[in-house]
């Protein structure tokens, strides 16, 4: 759970903003969208695979690249 301290002086609209970055940082929006709804197992599963597929292939192209240049 993040926590932001309050510094004397400080406005609550400073305050607020510290406190929604490290909400972001900590990914709770994004764990909030994902848990809206229940998401079978098995579909979790075909997302995940999904992703790491499209980072093997991203991670290939970046050393394909690499390799064209030199």
């Amino acid at each position: 759970m993040p926590q932001i301290i309050l510094n004397e002086n400080e406005a609550i609209d400073g305050a607020l903003k510290r406190f929604k970055k490290e909400c972001q940082k900590a990914g709770i929006p994004g764990e909030v969208r994902r848990r809206k709804f229940y998401e079978k197992p098995s579909v979790r599963r075909k997302r995940k695979e999904e992703a790491s597929l499209r980072k093997l292939r991203r991670r290939l192209m970046k050393q394909k690249r690499r390799m064209d240049r030199a």
